[in-house]
């Protein structure tokens, strides 16, 4: 009774002055209110700084990119391709279905956004019919598309299916599986996030108010990267927008989560609400710094990128976690500060400074069995859960990113992927998407004649003004005559001539990745300035920046995170366990995603962004959970030595930290709501590997090890070097005479008064 009245009159003392209760807290409500009212609008618009053009974003010294800026000499315009593929349905194409093509042809080059149409072209078999629209790319892609497919309906006459494909119609249905990013993904995120909450804190208060401070996040952060993209200063994606929003939403929750623990506990101690705020934001702020700069570091790599839509994530992504950050320690603090204990109702924690930790540290809890068996099999845990591990990520040789067609990135319907089958049935695979070559005139012949016999090659033309199409048919022979007496002549610009090359090959297959491998290797014998530009050249060319990219970051990663843990934790061995144990999760991460990717699945295969993504978000924010855990190990140990430091930094954290991995786990399997290739195996690779990083890596490996290793995991701060004594207990002379190595190993005594009282 004397404690409590102590502690009550020391806090009344204390008590922070009016304008630091009321007034700093509305201030910070209103300013997040504002943010949100203004950010919150643009989750409608951002489409309006977003481009999904994979060519956009190569650096400018990709061949394809050179190709593509020289060949716009030959143009008048950058115009995007869409192949209208028309068939017969019984297998061959009568008069009047011909004629009736050659109408809806007319009404084709007649909508908006079309600015040329071709004739219609016949296939040797004579069962199908193509057409090559020209789409203004400075209009609306998307909606043009959608124009020419709602005019084509189920086909100009009966008997016929249409399909509108090429890199137009590929480009659509992109658009289209990413129009669930602002509704569809934010609310599953949203409710998966709920859900958890709810039943973790089995309260209504408390979910709605973390809800809140991730929402006025995510706006916040969504209004900085709209301003800073609308300037120019980068360009969005689909997926960079997919990645921000689940990753906004699942830190400032995990951050969240650890500030409503700290508080919560800090209640037990303090009858004033507002002191205990001011206890558990100092006793947060460090933690959530360092994960949140720890994360923030690790995305900045990304800068060194030589993918703009790697590069661009970096920033974005970094600008959601400072965001994120700042709403757990700001926007959280001021609305649990006026709510106080109502926010955990119905489970009010009561002031009641003698049950410190009680409910954490204690041997009946899920916790405090956990803590005990971690402590007495400390070694077999540790080598099971590493041997089981290595297995694991023994799969990880098996995982396939080296690219896949752009017909398989969209996982729902898609009209231009059953557009592009149907026309390898018909028409040479690469049609409507030719590969183009710029080549000096005085090579031309030399190209053409090595080009013409490549078993990957269909057929070559070469752009002239002599032809009504622009295009002429030229093989080793020269150019073929368009009639008596008219011999045309390739347009030249600079020297230069421009071939449009037709693959055998979809333009999107492996195939057709190596043939444009092969025929820049070969032409570079003959003609060492020729340049291959085109659709498949662009895929082949952000294949390899991917994987250098990847070469590239994930070590400068490593090093970036090993220097600040070392910063933070003030040791060496310490931050070397956490990066080796972060690293062997991700690897079991990515050889489990392999197996079931490649045998269950059936999935074609993965970007090479894939592994890149899945290891920065896995060790920047598997990192976060390893270091939640030591800070407080760090905490405890001043006081407590090593050995207890640990078992109770476990019993402590454990709550927080499983449910915060939980919460991250299902805000990033959200992503597999959008059918896309990419996003859904992003989703399935940082869940798993969230998940059994809070579950095996955090609770078993990690702490297992660190008892293994005992004080020298701080080695070389002083908390290796042996003392004296611990003070274990402040009111027992008998412990603070304990022997280092008994007070440092012993097991805890989890009913004495120095597990409750408050250091």
């Amino acid at each position: 009774m004397k404690a409590r009245e102590t502690d009550s009159t020391a806090a009344s003392v204390h008590k922070p002055r009016w304008w630091l209760r009321v007034l700093l807290p509305a201030l910070i409500i209103v300013a997040w209110l504002t943010a949100a009212a203004i950010g919150g609008p643009l989750f409608g618009r951002i489409d309006e700084v977003s481009s999904n053009d994979q060519s956009a974003y190569l650096p400018a010294s990709a061949e394809s990119t050179r190709a593509g800026v020289l060949a716009r000499d030959f143009y008048d315009s950058e115009d995007i391709p869409a192949l209208v593929l028309i068939v017969a349905d019984n297998g061959t194409l009568d008069q009047t279905q011909l004629d009736a093509i050659s109408g809806t042809a007319q009404e084709l080059g007649g909508l908006e956004g079309v600015s040329e149409i071709s004739p219609p072209i016949p296939s040797d078999d004579g069962a199908a019919v193509q057409i090559v629209a020209l789409i203004d790319s400075a209009g609306d892609t998307t909606a043009t598309v959608e124009a020419m497919r709602d005019l084509l309906g189920s086909g100009p006459a009966a008997g016929l299916s249409a399909y509108v494909t090429g890199p137009a119609g590929l480009a659509a249905d992109l658009m289209d599986a990413f129009g669930g990013i602002d509704g569809i993904l934010l609310a599953v995120a949203l409710a998966a996030v709920f859900v958890i909450l709810l039943i973790v804190y089995r309260s209504i208060f408390l979910p709605v108010t973390v809800l809140i401070t991730s929402m006025f996040a995510l706006c916040a952060a969504l209004l900085t990267v709209w301003l800073l993209a609308r300037s120019g200063l980068f360009l969005l994606n689909g997926q960079t927008q997919g990645i921000l929003f689940i990753l906004v939403i699942g830190a400032a929750t995990d951050y969240s989560l650890l500030y409503v623990s700290r508080y919560r506990e800090e209640l037990l101690q303090y009858s004033d609400k507002w002191q205990a705020a001011k206890k558990a934001w100092l006793g947060t702020v460090e933690p959530v710094a360092a994960s949140g700069g720890t994360v923030i570091a690790g995305l900045l790599c990304l800068v060194l990128s030589d993918l703009k839509s790697n590069s661009v994530l970096g920033p974005v992504t970094a600008i959601g976690i400072v965001f994120a950050m700042l709403a757990a320690l700001t926007l959280l603090p001021a609305l649990l500060g006026l709510l106080g204990r109502v926010a955990f109702w119905p489970r009010t924690p009561r002031f009641d400074p003698g049950s410190e930790g009680e409910e954490h540290i204690n041997r009946t809890g899920i916790w405090g069995r956990t803590v005990g068996f971690v402590e007495r099999r400390s070694r077999p845990i540790w080598i099971l859960t590493t041997v089981a591990l290595l297995v694991g990520a023994f799969g990880a040789t098996t995982f396939q990113a080296r690219g896949v067609p752009d017909t398989d990135l969209v996982l729902s319907a898609s009209q231009a992927r059953d557009g592009q089958i149907a026309l390898a049935s018909h028409f040479p695979a690469g049609s409507g998407s030719p590969a183009t070559v710029i080549v000096d005139q005085s090579e031309l012949e030399a190209i053409v004649g090595l080009f013409s016999a490549d078993p990957g090659v269909d057929s070559i033309s070469v752009i002239t003004s002599d032809s009504p199409s622009g295009l002429a048919p030229i093989s080793p022979d020269g150019i073929t005559p368009l009639g008596p007496n008219r011999d045309p002549e390739p347009t030249v610009v600079d020297g230069r001539v421009l071939l449009q090359v037709t693959l055998s090959d979809p333009a999107d297959s492996a195939e057709a990745l190596a043939t444009i491998e092969r025929l820049r290797s070969d032409a570079r014998q003959v003609a060492p300035d020729v340049l291959i530009g085109g659709p498949t050249a662009t895929t082949l060319d952000t294949t390899i920046a991917s994987i250098h990219d990847r070469n590239l970051i994930i070590p400068i990663i490593l090093i970036v995170i090993l220097v600040i843990l070392m910063l933070l934790l003030r040791a060496i061995v310490a931050p070397i366990l956490l990066i080796a144990t972060t690293i062997l999760s991700f690897g079991t991460a990515l050889g489990v995603s392999a197996v079931v990717f490649n045998h269950i699945l059936k999935f074609p295969g993965a970007d090479p962004a894939v592994p890149l993504y899945s290891f920065v978000f896995l060790v920047a924010l598997g990192i976060d959970y390893n270091i939640f855990l030591m800070t407080r190990i760090r905490e405890e140990t001043r006081t407590h030595g090593t050995h207890q430091g640990i078992v109770r930094g476990l019993a402590i954290t454990g709550t927080v930290i499983t449910s915060a991995g939980v919460v991250l786990a299902a805000t990033f399997a959200a992503l597999a709501v959008i059918p896309i290739l990419f996003l859904a195996q992003l989703a399935f690779i940082v869940s798993f590997g969230v998940l059994l990083d809070t579950f095996i890596v955090r609770t078993l490996l990690v702490p297992a090890l660190a008892l293994e290793i005992g004080p020298r995991i701080w080695w070389p701060s002083r908390l290796a070097r042996p003392k004296p004594r611990y003070a274990v207990d402040a009111q027992s002379a008998t412990a603070e005479a304990s022997p280092p190595d008994h007070a440092d190993h012993a097991a805890p005594n989890w009913s004495a008064p120095a597990h409750r009282a408050r250091n």
